[in-house]
């Protein structure tokens, strides 16, 4: 039975408890800068919530979910506390904040992953990239597959790629959202009921994705497949071409990466 640790429950911060709760056999102490946050999901999750310091002294293994901007200064607070610990694994979330870096804020016996979480895992369809510290061990490994693997796809990566997955999974449902929702305005501009207009569109970007996933044909084959010649759906998409959806989807993605780089200078 392991002590585990979440500092910072912002939106992500509070996802990643809730699926780290899951694992029963574990004690799960919960900080977070306002307590009454930590109280509250505290009781709904059977944690017990603490502050920042004792989830320092008493866990094994932390999960830091504050801001780029904050890290240092928690960490910086807490230096003492884990000068005079045995090493500990320290799991951080913040976007574009490196190994390197994560490592020169701390004393170098203590393991490291950096890890980049996004918020479908509330539904366990999320995606979690992750890649190890040089301390980090296959067992710290394991046992961060086992906390996390309900919460959907778990895909370890060479760090230089973090920021690109941050920018794709991170940031990418945001972009799905507007599209969800603009197909839904386009049915409602159509004379559909807000409500059917919306049921249609997410069930077809779900059945879509599904098609995608389960196929294993690549998007460009299941597009054409749709196309009939001279057809309705062929004149929509000329239409898209035509109005750049296929370039602002790819500018917007390396757009999110160039602004995770900069969150972590």
């Amino acid at each position: 039975m392991a002590i585990i640790g979440v500092v910072g429950l912002g939106n992500m911060g509070s996802m990643i408890a809730t699926i780290v709760a899951k694992e029963t056999a574990n004690t799960l102490l919960l900080a977070n800068r306002t307590a009454e946050k930590a109280k509250k999901l505290a009781v709904s999750l059977e944690a017990t919530a603490v502050t920042n310091r004792e989830v320092f002294e008493k866990t094994d293994i932390i999960f830091i979910g504050v801001k780029p901007n904050q890290i240092q200064e928690l960490l910086e607070e807490n230096k003492y506390i884990l000068q005079k610990r045995e090493s500990i694994l320290l799991i951080s979330m913040a976007a574009g904040v490196t190994l390197e870096q994560l490592q020169s804020m701390t004393d170098t016996r203590h393991r490291w992953i950096r890890m980049m979480p996004n918020t479908p895992l509330e539904v366990a369809e999320g995606v979690i990239s992750f890649s190890l510290g040089k301390k980090a061990t296959q067992q710290d490994k394991e046992v961060f597959l086992q906390l996390l693997q309900s919460g959907g796809t778990v895909i370890e990566l060479p760090e230089s790629q973090i920021d690109a997955a941050t920018a794709l999974a991170g940031c990418g449902p945001a972009f799905v959202y507007i599209f969800i929702e603009s197909l839904a305005e386009a049915g409602v501009s159509m004379g559909l009921s807000r409500g059917v207009a919306l049921q249609l569109a997410t069930q077809t970007v779900k059945g879509s994705a599904s098609m995608v996933d389960e196929t294993k044909e690549h998007p460009a084959v299941l597009k054409e497949k749709v196309c009939s010649p001279g057809g309705s759906t062929i004149a929509g998409v000329i239409t898209l071409e035509q109005t750049g959806f296929r370039s602002s989807v790819i500018e917007a993605t390396r757009r999110a990466k160039q602004r995770t780089e900069e969150l972590g200078q």
